[in-house]
């Protein structure tokens, strides 16, 4: 798995939201920062825990001319069940195919209780304005996700 290195331009993409509406990182490009996490599964603890956060901050990351954006595997389907329970404001997109998962190398082995799947890489990517990558992480916690990710927006962007 090979990310795509700090200060490149972030690989294009456009996918369908938790409405079946497509959005493209084009869309932002020269207007807001674009926050893109990989996330496994929706609907599962950690998940909740780390788009809840999203949730509860969108002003917040909106005062930082800022926009967030979640890609897992899951159906659109799936998506908007997510969003209706946690009552969620900001768009989940779905790469049922893994294709976007892939361009940003987050797609790989995963080890969970003794076997050994393919899958999403809990990974973030800070886009900047010009759509080039400004940070990667890596190593994600679920439960300070958005609270790392908006420290450094405020002090990088």
């Amino acid at each position: 798995m090979k990310q795509p290195e700090v200060g490149k331009s972030a690989p294009k993409f456009t996918l369908k939201n938790q409405k079946g509406k497509s959005i493209a990182l084009k869309d932002y490009a020269g207007k807001k920062n674009v926050v893109v996490y990989f996330y496994p599964k929706a609907m599962t603890p950690g998940c909740t825990v780390q788009a809840c956060a999203i949730r509860d901050n969108k002003k917040k990351f909106s005062s930082l001319k800022t926009v967030v954006l979640g890609i897992s595997p899951d159906s659109v389907e799936r998506l908007e069940k997510f969003e209706t329970k946690q009552e969620l404001n900001f768009d989940l997109l779905s790469d049922p195919e893994h294709k976007i998962a892939d361009k940003y190398g987050v797609w790989g082995e995963k080890k969970f209780m003794g076997k050994i799947y393919d899958g999403i890489h809990r990974m973030t990517f800070i886009i900047g304005k010009d759509g080039k990558i400004k940070h990667v992480m890596k190593k994600v916690r679920t439960k300070t996700h958005d609270q790392e990710v908006m420290d450094f927006i405020k002090k990088n962007l």
